[in-house]
């Protein structure tokens, strides 16, 4: 796995849609088409602003599956991560092929099960993701289950995503978060060819840390992007910030350029 380390959120964004866009091409090149997973929350906003604008990209051979959705939350509400996804990718690309959870739906365990079928049916090119300030990949808070091969999943959320949530100002307080969701499990995340996880703030060093300097553990769920042979982790200076002097020191490229970058 590769971090990667960036001065701000604009060229963390622009040069992780960089890498993103070169995958979508080469996917829709020697397959046709190509098939992602999408994360959509306000650390995603540079990232997607910039990739959304990338030039040569023939949106219409992509096929986008996202990441989670609050159980009983409709699409239009300003926390809904279909809502997102409408606004920040699918509606500025045209793409036509995307499938939605509908956290909404009278039954839950239905909505997986399909959506389950739906991104089992060919392999994921390229997964887009975040990190939770609680260290979750999609909805998979600690202890995160590591084990479950279903491709979708329904979780309880902890407490400190829920508040996370909240700080982001979705939600006026908690006692508005829904305290389950549908999410990807983590064994399916990992099954993408590539994954790209977007993770910059203050807010998210602790995690960052936690989760890649300390044991691969469901207590830091991320960890667990340490066992992908193709994952890149993009940081800005914020975000960064709590990693030890040793793996900082470790990091190589110019020093006046962003991009540092270390393998760990």
């Amino acid at each position: 796995m590769l971090l990667r380390v960036f001065s701000d959120k604009g060229s963390l964004g622009r040069a992780a849609a960089e890498q993103a866009a070169v995958a979508i091409r080469n996917a829709i090149l020697e397959r046709g088409q190509a098939r992602i997973i999408a994360a959509t929350a306000a650390s995603q906003k540079e990232f997607l602003d910039a990739l959304t604008q990338a030039p040569d990209i023939e949106w219409s051979n992509v096929e986008a599956f996202h990441l989670d959705e609050y159980i009983g939350l409709p699409i239009t509400h300003p926390g809904s991560f279909r809502k997102m996804l409408m606004e920040q990718l699918i509606g500025k690309t045209g793409i036509t092929r995307y499938h939605l959870l509908a956290g909404d739906a009278a039954d839950p365990s239905e909505v997986v099960r399909e959506a389950g079928k739906q991104i089992s049916s060919a392999p994921i090119d390229i997964a887009f993701l975040g990190i939770g300030e609680n260290g979750h990949i999609a909805f998979n808070d600690p202890p995160a289950d590591f084990v479950i091969e279903d491709p979708y999943i329904v979780v309880n959320l902890d407490e400190a995503c829920r508040r996370q949530q909240v700080g982001e100002a979705w939600f006026a307080d908690i006692s508005q978060v829904p305290k389950r969701a549908l999410s990807m499990s983590a064994r399916q995340i990992l099954k993408a060819r590539e994954i790209l996880a977007v993770v910059p703030d203050m807010r998210k060093a602790a995690a960052v840390k936690a989760c890649f300097e300390g044991e691969i553990s469901p207590m830091a769920p991320a960890s667990i992007l340490r066992q992908h042979s193709n994952a890149t982790v993009y940081l800005d200076v914020n975000s960064a910030s709590l990693l030890s002097p040793a793996l900082q020191s470790a990091m190589t490229g110019d020093s006046s350029v962003d991009g540092k970058f270390v393998r760990i």
